[in-house]
């Protein structure tokens, strides 16, 4: 088959570097996006997400004429959906942008087209695609459904869209065959090839491993914690085992991966998933733990100082040096702690504003604060000195100045 142009659903922070990655490889790209404001800065050739390198890509990409952004859909031989897929109350999966996308398309789709679903959603949801199509009066026996789950790390994603392996699984043998040949005209990572439902529950299993693993991590710095043991110190010793490797505990799990494809699975599983609705659980409320610990400092300064403390949250983002605030532990533990009544100072050098907080430069918050909580490891966190009347609270790992013993 040959393919001219793409049509790319959702320009946030995979589908814009996918989008603009292509129109460099020389496709026509159609990207689509509902909100006209992101429409208007990518057609412009600036970018509205931070991530290393794709402001060139997307300047490159409009400049050659390659990539255009609308807010309707367009004729193209591929079309790939990178829309959100958040979950409901009590954790139920919400496919509602996917339905969405697919059925915005349906005008505009032919036989022979590929239709792509690269967000990261529950067992069955290419199939779901189909019925879609099928439903709005589309003819989708010639036409090819597949699942290509993204697997790149923010920071990295114009790199890994490259290097990684990627997994491509078609609801039919030949769908898969169509999809991964067109992914590997610029993927340099291995493409492997299988049906939806694995290609589907893979990613979903990819971060829950990671997501038992890093409960783990939480769960031991909690005890470390009442026992009275550095659990940096503890992790470090324990990892010279040649066959150990825990990862490093945080305030949470944040983020539109791992702190949200996990429930996917237990929703299906129907109680059957018990470790990772475990792990899950235990995540969640390592923010929990986090606010209780910073709430009790405030009120033990209060009682020492005579005076409410004022409390600088260091980071809002989901993990460092992004400016990714979906899922984000840290920004939760920023909104508690407000609604507690706490004085905060938010601090998140990777934004310039938020809706619900004024975002205070770090070394104004350093030098006003009276208890400073490193909840995200950015980089201009790292190597600061702070003064020794402050009360310092880490919730990561950092290498301070004139280090304290971490509440970790």
């Amino acid at each position: 088959m040959k393919v001219e142009k793409i049509c790319v659903m959702g320009l946030g922070y995979i589908g814009l570097p996918t989008a603009s990655l292509l129109a460099n490889r020389g496709y026509k790209v159609h990207g689509v996006d509902i909100v006209q404001k992101t429409v208007d800065t990518i057609n412009a050739g600036k970018i509205h997400i931070v991530e290393p390198d794709l402001d060139t890509f997307v300047q490159s990409a409009v400049n050659s004429g390659n990539l255009k952004a609308d807010i309707k859909p367009a004729e193209a031989d591929i079309y790939i959906v990178a829309v959100p897929t958040p979950f409901k109350a009590h954790h139920v999966p919400n496919v509602d942008y996917i339905i969405s996308a697919t059925k915005s398309i349906a005008p505009y789709v032919k036989e022979g087209n590929i239709v792509i679903l690269e967000s990261t959603s529950p067992v069955g949801t290419t199939d779901l695609m189909e019925e879609t199509l099928r439903q709005e009066g589309v003819d989708t026996s010639k036409i090819h459904f597949a699942h290509c789950p993204e697997r790149v790390l923010p920071g990295k994603i114009m790199h890994e869209l490259v290097h990684n392996d990627r997994i491509v699984g078609g609801t039919t043998k030949e769908a898969t065959q169509e999809t991964a040949a067109f992914y590997r005209t610029f993927v340099k990572g291995e493409v492997l090839e299988t049906d939806a439902r694995t290609a589907e529950m893979a990613k979903l299993t990819e971060n829950s491993f990671r997501d038992v693993n890093i409960a783990f991590a939480n769960e031991l710095s909690m005890l470390s914690e009442k026992f009275g043991i550095n659990v940096w110190e503890l992790i470090e010793l324990a990892n010279r085992h040649p066959r150990v490797n825990i990862l490093q505990p945080g305030c949470g799990v944040g983020g539109h991966c791992i702190a949200v494809d996990p429930w996917f699975i237990v929703d299906a599983a129907k109680g059957d998933a018990k470790l990772i609705k475990t792990a899950r659980e235990v995540n969640d409320y390592k923010s929990e733990w986090v606010v209780e610990k910073v709430k009790n400092a405030a009120l033990t300064f209060e009682k020492e100082h005579g005076k409410r403390a004022k409390i600088a949250c260091m980071g809002l983002a989901f993990k460092p040096d992004i400016d990714d605030l979906r899922e984000s532990p840290a920004l939760y533990i920023a909104k508690r702690l407000m609604g507690e009544g706490l004085e905060i100072l938010a601090v998140e050098p990777n934004i310039k504003s938020h809706p619900e907080f004024e975002v205070v430069e770090y070394r104004k918050a350093l030098d006003e604060a009276d208890i400073i909580v490193f909840l995200v490891s950015h980089k201009e966190f790292q190597d600061i000195e702070i003064d020794q009347d402050k009360v310092v609270m880490t919730f990561c790992k950092l290498n301070l100045r004139k280090q304290l013993e971490p509440v970790l």
